[in-house]
């Protein structure tokens, strides 16, 4: 059985701006990609996938077809503003129904990128089985916080891991939400 895996990668003090992105090379970097090869698919909320499939259907080389080649699921309130192209389905129905669905079918990880209302209601509905926080050493001021204004989400570390580059993988269990 899948499990599904939210990963974000913030700022020191919680920022997720659209530019913290990877710092070059080093073990995280690999640690990240590793993350994708054991993936069996992508779960996104709609404007996940509509930030990220541009980028990556513009990308090639052997790890972005892997990238590309991997089924995504994509859950929206309303119509994806574009055409589902990037290998991708329309998450359909009971969203808890589906992902448990999902779940079942597949035997890898089902990722989830950011930490809004998508990921929020993940945790919310007892779906979500992880969460990875990538913290980089980093100040960014963003108002963009994991979870922001969505409620609190109480966690259990399960492992922390520090790179030479002083980017920190903390590894979390959602246990409940406030």
């Amino acid at each position: 059985m899948g499990k599904v895996v939210i990963t974000v990668q913030m700022s020191a003090d919680a920022s997720i701006g659209p530019d913290i992105g990877w710092f070059e090379g080093g073990a995280h970097k690999d640690a990240g990609e590793h993350e994708i090869r054991l993936a069996d698919a992508f779960l996104l909320g709609r404007r996940t996938y509509e930030a990220l499939a541009p980028i990556w259907l513009a990308t090639s080389g052997t790890f972005a077809e892997r990238v590309n080649g991997i089924p995504k699921y994509v859950a929206s309130r309303s119509a994806p503003g574009e055409s589902l192209r990037w290998n991708a389905t329309p998450v359909e129905g009971d969203l808890a129904g589906e992902v448990r669905r999902l779940k079942g079918k597949h035997e890898g990880d089902l990722l989830t990128y950011g930490c809004g209302e998508f990921a929020f209601e993940l945790v919310r509905l007892g779906l979500a089985d992880e969460i990875r926080f990538r913290v980089h050493p980093i100040v960014w001021s963003e108002s963009r916080r994991p979870f922001h204004g969505l409620g609190h989400v109480r966690m259990n570390l399960k492992n922390s891991t520090v790179f030479r580059n002083g980017v920190v993988l903390q590894t979390y269990e959602p246990v409940a939400v406030e």
